[in-house]
């Protein structure tokens, strides 16, 4: 008996790994097999590209804190990029911001053209009227819409408006008229004109003698400030200044305000506190309208505002706010047409309930008539911001912004 207990141990050790054996092959059986990784299908990426045309060159300016910056616009619609962006990346679009540069006095159809081939179907002009002109028809036979970010001039959205320019750049009209109503809500009635020999300065004075006439103001005197070249920014010409502008002004009748229209930087910093009359100045010296002002900080302002400094390294402008305003005009339009077809995407701006929101207390929305956007225009210093047009009480049976500038039935405009 004692000899059969070890043997069944040795038959028992045997037998179990067997039985272990046999156990594993039967759990490698009937474990599921793991499936072999697929990859998931890449998400397919619309690309949406925006073109900027821009005619650069250096300028000099009476102060140098008056100097344009490099990129003044370029930065705005790089902004909108981004923000534009933020949205698209979930909905599979993606924005692409191709910019091209000219000579200011360059012909600029050649560039367009190559942006047309590259697959800009959106086009920011930072451009002059005449070169605009030279675009507009090339770009409405390729089905090209384009947004003027950059020329004030009112005969683009009059005499020769068409029918695929945008503007959301405001007119030199809606400038005027905003600074007019300030100084009517004021009771400054009477004014002085003073303007430069260039056509800039007299198409701005043109301007203000239009918002005299339309809120009740009056100008009681004008005067040319004539171009004769010297150098202003030299020690002799600061001191040639200080004893000139007095004595510019000494002959001129009483008055509220002067007036001053020198869009070409010739005269108009030296303009306040040079006067014989120790008077405000306003236009484009002192109290100066503008699409934007630096320091503006309502309406949610500030997150623009810190948005663009932190990207760009300084403040915001009126080119930047009309190039970022266009470029998110297109991306709000885009995210909500599927497939961002050009077509589609075009009729969605040009619906009657389209708008778009920038930081300006209101949404703003185009004129029909002439496809300028309505925006309210800001008043102020190189510090701060004064006010802001239209003013309280400047009604209007459609929309108070259109108190701003050419209204409806004063059009020009006849698109072809």
């Amino acid at each position: 008996m004692t000899s059969a207990v070890p043997g069944t141990l040795a038959a028992f050790l045997c037998f179990f790994p067997l039985v272990v054996n046999a156990s594993a092959v039967l759990a490698q059986e009937t474990a599921p097999k793991e499936q072999p990784q697929t990859s998931k299908p890449e998400k397919q990426v619309t690309e949406i590209k925006i073109g900027y045309l821009r005619a650069y060159a250096p300028q000099l300016a009476l102060s140098v804190l008056d100097v344009p910056p490099r990129d003044e616009g370029v930065a705005g619609a790089e902004t909108a990029i981004g923000d534009n962006n933020t949205t698209g990346s979930f909905l599979g679009q993606k924005f692409i911001l191709d910019v091209t540069e000219v000579k200011p006095d360059a012909d600029v159809v050649p560039a367009f053209r190559k942006m047309v081939e590259r697959g800009d179907r959106y086009v920011l002009a930072d451009i002059s009227a005449r070169q605009l002109l030279s675009i507009a028809d090339v770009a409405r036979d390729n089905g090209v819409l384009i947004f003027n970010v950059g020329a004030t001039d009112d005969v683009l959205r009059e005499e020769e408006c068409r029918v695929n320019v945008l503007h959301t750049a405001p007119t030199r009209t809606m400038l005027a008229d905003g600074l007019a109503q300030y100084l009517i809500w004021k009771q400054w009635r009477n004014w002085v004109l003073i303007y430069g020999s260039h056509e800039r300065d007299q198409l701005f004075a043109e301007a203000l003698r239009r918002a005299a006439t339309r809120f009740g103001g009056e100008i009681v005197a004008e005067k040319e400030f004539k171009d004769t070249g010297t150098a202003r920014r030299t020690d002799s010409g600061v001191v040639q200044i200080q004893r000139q502008m007095p004595v510019f002004t000494q002959d001129l009748p009483d008055h509220d305000v002067v007036l001053v229209a020198d869009e070409s930087e010739v005269f108009g910093t030296y303009v306040p506190f040079r006067t014989w009359i120790p008077r405000p100045v306003a236009g484009t010296a002192g109290l100066s309208p503008s699409a934007w002002h630096p320091a503006s900080e309502q309406w949610g302002g500030t997150q623009i505002q810190n948005r663009f400094a932190k990207a760009n390294g300084r403040r915001m402008l009126s080119k930047d706010m009309a190039a970022w305003t266009a470029v998110r005009i297109v991306g709000e339009a885009a995210t909500r047409t599927p497939g961002a077809d050009p077509a589609k995407v075009e009729a969605f701006i040009r619906a009657d309930d389209f708008s778009i929101a920038a930081f300006k207390g209101q949404k703003l929305t185009f004129r029909k008539w002439n496809w300028q956007l309505r925006q309210p225009i800001f008043l102020g210093d190189g510090r701060s911001v004064v006010s802001t047009s239209p003013q309280e009480g400047f009604l209007h049976q459609v929309s108070e912004l259109d108190t701003l500038g050419i209204d409806e039935p004063e059009t020009k405009c006849a698109f072809e």
